[in-house]
Order: C-alpha cells, then structure tokens, then sequence
C-alpha cells in the first residue's frame, strides 16, 4: 500500500486540481480572456497528472516480485514522463489559440471578478505545491516533486495571466493584444517545464548515474574501508524512484579469506548506507592478482583513464622544488 505521508498530498493536489479548476473555468467564462483560458487548460493537465501520480505511486510501493525483481519504482520516471508530454501537448494547443486571438482579438468583460478568482487559484495552488516540493525532496520521491514543479509553474503562469489583465483593465481595454501575447508566453512557459520533465524522466529510465556529489559519498566510503593490498573498480549507479543503487568490484589479494572477505564487504556496504542511507550496495570480490579482473567491464579503462588525469592534475597543481645553488 502507499504509505500515508506520500498519498496525502497527492489526494491534497487532486482535490485543489479539482477546486482551482472550477475557479479558472469560471473566470475565463465571466471575462473571456485567452490568458485565462491557457491557465484553466494547464490545470486541467494539473488534475490528470495528480491522478496518474496517485496510480504510480501505487504501483510503485509494491513489493518486489519475481518478474520484477529490483522493484516496481521505475513507474514513478513513466508518470513524469507522461506528464510532461501532457503539458507539452497542452502548451502547443495554447500557442495555436492564443496565435489567434493576437490575430483576432475579443473585448474582455468583468476583468475585476476574473483577476480575483484566478488569485484565489494561484494562492490554493501555491500552498499545495509547496507541500507537494518539500514532501517530495524529503523522500526522494520524483512523482512527488514532479507534481509540486507542475503546480507552481501554474502558480507562475496566473501571475501573469494577472499581470497582463490588470494592464488591459488599467489601460481601458485599448491594448487587447496584450492578452494574447501573455497567453502565448504562459504556453512557451509551460512548454519548458514539459520538457524538463520529459528529459528527467528518460534519464532516469536510461538508467542514469546518482549525482557527482553522491558518487562521491560512495568513493569516499569505499576507499575508507579499504586495507594495503585492496582496490575497487567498475562502480556503477542509478536510482529508479526514490530508491538507490550501487554495484562495484573489490579487488582483494587472492590469498584473502572467503570469511574476511565477506566481513571487509559488509563494512564497506555498511559505510556506503551510512553515506546515503537506503541505497542497495551490490560488491563482487575478485582476486587483485588476476590481469582478468581488469578486462571484465567496460568501467575499468574508463576509470583509469581518470584517474590518471587526477594523478597529472594533482601533479601540475603541486609546488616546484626549491633550486639549489651549488657553492
């Protein structure tokens, strides 16, 4: 089941989807604004994409099976894929409109009932969005913070539906283009973050490496556990959802103990979940003596190949010797 602190706000972002969505609609028919129109359509987007997120994190929280043996988290990079497509799509349908209401423009009527319903929305979405963010970055959870990003872009997007309204209204309605121009920036606006969403999620569905930061939390706690005569290599990282993962080689001398090999690993996988709590450590132990070790993955040239260019770049970095002068 999905677990309570995680579900609330995503039944608390369908239901001011929904609430905000009533507003905006009813704003854009008592004004007939095209800047409101793109931002009722947005949150439209806004109540399918709560609704997508409440089914993959559903999906997500079910246990490991033995057709999907490393979880069902990856579901999390489909929905704010999908998501991002939908806002995609939404924004070339905005552009399409609002390119003919700058054509064509309309007279707006009773912008003073519209600006005060469509600030009531932003304000709603505003709180929810950021209970969805900080929820979200404390679990480490994509669908979380992907849902969060999505509403406060619509926060941003009625802040300028406004703007451009209260310009038409204090200008006695003689600059209507202005509506248009609006709407078509809130389309170019919410194009952006439907293709960051996009691009995060095939990231993460390509099975993209953990941040530099935490790669190197997990050097540093791998090389500390290290003892004379041991290395490491091919160390690779992902994350599906909020879930992390690291595989590597430790290179022992072959003389080594199975029994104090196994107790050297559980160390170092005991200070790598120290370093980033909850990541799933994967250690495959090799004897340092056998030139195979080094030819079994496509890692280990790469690897060395850097860290020969740390070598020389510490080198280059390191003071000259001081001259001396023969006497």
């Amino acid at each position: 089941m999905v677990e309570f602190r995680l579900k609330l706000p995503i039944l608390l972002s369908i239901l001011a989807a929904a609430v905000t969505l009533v507003l905006k609609w009813t704003a854009y028919f008592f004004t007939g604004s095209a800047g409101l129109l793109s931002d009722a359509a947005e949150t439209a987007v806004n109540l399918m994409a709560a609704l997508t997120a409440l089914f993959s994190l559903w999906y997500a929280s079910r246990p490991v099976d033995p057709t999907h043996t490393y979880g069902h988290e990856k579901i999390e990079y489909l929905s704010s894929g999908l998501e991002g497509m939908l806002i995609l799509m939404t924004a070339a349908g905005l552009a399409w409109y609002d390119a003919q209401r700058l054509l064509n423009p309309r007279p707006l009527e009773a912008l003073g009932v519209g600006v005060t319903i469509t600030l009531v929305a932003s304000l709603i979405n505003f709180v929810v969005a950021q209970i969805l963010l900080r929820v979200g970055k404390r679990h480490q959870s994509i669908v979380l913070e992907a849902d969060g990003r999505h509403l406060m872009s619509d926060v941003w997007t009625s802040c300028g539906v406004v703007a451009g309204l209260i310009l038409v209204w204090l200008t006695d309605h003689r600059y209507l283009w202005v509506d248009a121009v609006v709407g078509l920036i809130v389309a170019v606006a919410i194009a952006y973050t439907g293709f960051d969403l996009v691009w995060r999620s095939f990231n993460g569905l390509m099975d993209h490496a953990l941040p530099l930061t935490e790669q190197g939390a997990v050097r540093r706690a791998i090389e500390g556990c290290l003892q004379p005569g041991m290395d490491y290599h091919a160390l690779r990282t992902r994350r599906a959802g909020s879930r992390r993962f690291a595989d590597f080689h430790l290179l022992v001398p072959g003389a080594l103990s199975v029994r104090r090999a196994h107790d050297v690993t559980a160390e170092i996988e005991e200070a790598v979940r120290a370093a980033l709590p909850g990541i799933e450590v994967t250690v495959h132990i090799e004897p340092i003596e056998d030139r195979k070790a080094y030819e079994d993955s496509e890692l280990v040239p790469i690897e060395q190949a850097a860290r020969r260019a740390a070598s020389q770049a510490v080198q280059a970095k390191a003071p000259a010797p001081p001259a001396t002068s023969n006497q």
